[in-house]
């Protein structure tokens, strides 16, 4: 059954389409969202997936009538302005930034351009050229940081208090983006835990623990893992939990308070050790795990915990993947990816 994504939002006018333009649709969420949109759009309605370069693997729904592509640099003022206004987006769902620690340390500059005033600025652009639509901030549950040594699941009324650089950014764009709330311009902030699945870069612990095993039984690398710290505990979920979550954020608008912001958690702590070992027990062949002292690092966070109780209140939402599924899915992944890599 196809759900109608928009039958509420208030920034439709009687008879309007839906407008979808999502941001960083080529990532890894943006991907997943993409499908989850495909899935849900009405008759009628149009996804406009924007993306920094178009050469790379199709995206999903490209070439259809109802998926349009365009390149756009987020750190890049005018196109915004531009695109924006060609668009005429109803929504816009925003993904695109720089999403590692390490892609921030190496350029803080630009991950503020990007993170912080490329976000005003796609935030400002659909309120000037399409007054009354939905922005959809994607932030990230880094920015609570130090809140977390409670050791008790953070809810939204915990002041955020950011302990690096990436979290900085991303709490100032999250609190720019609240206050643009008004009657020119729907805002939904949310705010997702560790999300984790199929197509997730290697320089996430979950993905790169999925793609050794695979290289391991290709015969690749040597049967032994090294490792680092793996006491943390950390609050994982199902990317396509999160992307059914932006879906729900999409479609509810219009009923939702102006400036809402949503914990995105699953409230189940997962020690990094026993991911591991869920993982190694799908394994084919047995592998050994080494400490590495090189890859120690004790945590200043030990626990990351969430609560959603708002978004299970005011979306419905909840996780409903299960976590066995969630970690063979990312471990058929890489076998695949590795198969293909390895062949002649």
């Amino acid at each position: 059954m196809r759900v109608c994504i928009v039958d509420k939002v208030r920034s439709l006018s009687e008879g309007e389409s839906p407008r979808i333009m999502v941001t960083g649709a080529a990532g890894f969420v943006g991907r997943h969202v993409m499908e989850a949109l495909l899935r849900r759009l009405p008759e009628g309605g149009k996804l406009i997936a924007c993306c920094r370069a178009t050469g790379g693997a199709p995206l999903p729904g490209a070439g259809s009538d109802v998926v349009d592509v365009i390149e756009l640099d987020i750190a890049d003022a005018g196109r915004i302005d531009e695109v924006v206004r060609q668009v005429m987006p109803t929504h816009i769902v925003h993904l695109a930034g720089v999403s590692t620690l390490a892609a921030v340390a190496a350029a803080p500059d630009r991950a503020w351009q990007i993170n912080l005033f490329g976000t005003l600025r796609l935030a400002e652009a659909l309120a000037r050229h399409r007054p009354g639509g939905c922005f959809l901030f994607v932030g990230s549950s880094e920015v609570y940081g130090r809140a977390f040594q409670g050791g008790r699941a953070v809810d939204e009324t915990m002041l955020p208090d950011p302990t690096n650089l990436y979290s900085s950014t991303k709490i100032a764009a999250d609190l720019a983006v609240g206050q643009l709330a008004s009657d020119r311009l729907t805002v939904v902030r949310a705010r997702p835990f560790n999300h984790i699945g199929p197509g997730q870069r290697e320089d996430f612990a979950v993905s790169a623990f999925a793609a050794q095993i695979a290289r391991i039984e290709r015969g690749l690398q040597p049967p032994v893992m090294r490792v680092g710290n793996l006491e943390s505990e950390r609050d994982f979920l199902d990317v396509r939990d999160i992307a059914d979550a932006y879906c729900r954020m999409v479609e509810q608008a219009g009923r939702l308070p102006n400036g809402v912001v949503f914990n995105l958690a699953s409230g189940v702590p997962r020690r990094i050790r026993s991911v591991l070992d869920d993982l190694l027990a799908m394994a084919r062949i047995p592998i050994e795990v080494a400490m590495d002292e090189t890859r120690m690092r004790p945590s200043e966070t030990p626990l990351v915990l969430g609560n959603a109780g708002r978004a299970r209140d005011l979306l419905g939402w909840a996780p409903t993947h299960l976590w066995t599924d969630t970690v063979g899915d990312i471990l058929d992944h890489w076998r695949h990816r590795v198969s293909r890599a390895d062949r002649p």
